[in-house]
């Protein structure tokens, strides 16, 4: 296990997920149940999808090697495009910050809500076609797991403990176009592989 591929991932994924609508759910989603409940709902569907996009990525590690560096070089620039273009659509929107009305709910109903809606919501995100494509590139499916998995609960921690404070020092369009950087220069790493 490569502590580098671990360190890489975890800054990848952290980056991508701060400032996307995984972040977002789960601070509304704190807003109305107890945040420790709400915390242990979007780990659970984390920890699924986590270990689905690093099976995934450990399947597509059986192609051709000049293949997967190409897909995963692809799919880091169509990354920071995304990012780019969230970046921009924040910086341009004008930010509505609401009260929600906290509703109080316990045990397992504000678990399975809270996993219901970060499990929808993950499937094809950036986070999971980025690990897959870090486990296919690194083939370091365990390391992979490691650093995506910690860097998710990081940010759903985040989310859940102070979300509103942290919106306040680093603007959300900030957080985007720093994870479209990463992913550049991630596009760039794996692109400089390819033609060496």
């Amino acid at each position: 296990m490569d502590p580098v591929v671990i360190g890489l991932t975890f800054l990848a994924i952290f980056v991508v997920e701060l400032p996307d609508k995984t972040f977002l759910a789960t601070l509304v989603l704190a807003t109305k149940y107890r945040p420790i409940l709400v915390w242990i709902g979007v780990s659970l569907a984390f920890l699924v999808q986590t270990l689905v996009a690093v099976l995934l990525g450990h399947a597509v590690s059986f192609l051709p090697e000049e293949i997967v560096q190409a897909a995963a070089g692809l799919m880091f620039l169509v990354g920071a495009v995304i990012l780019v273009r969230e970046g921009r659509s924040h910086q341009e929107a004008a930010a509505n910050d609401e009260e929600v009305e906290t509703k109080e709910a316990t045990g397992y109903k504000a678990v399975l809500a809270s996993f219901l809606v970060l499990f929808a919501a993950e499937w094809g995100d950036l986070s999971q076609l980025l690990t897959i494509s870090l486990v296919a590139k690194y083939e370091e499916p365990v390391a992979v797991f490691i650093g995506a998995l910690s860097a998710l609960l990081l940010v759903s921690g985040l989310a859940v403990i102070a979300g509103r404070q942290l919106q306040r020092f680093v603007k959300l369009h900030v957080l985007h176009y720093v994870g479209a950087g990463v992913c550049l220069v991630l596009a760039a790493i794996t692109a400089y592989e390819l033609l060496s």
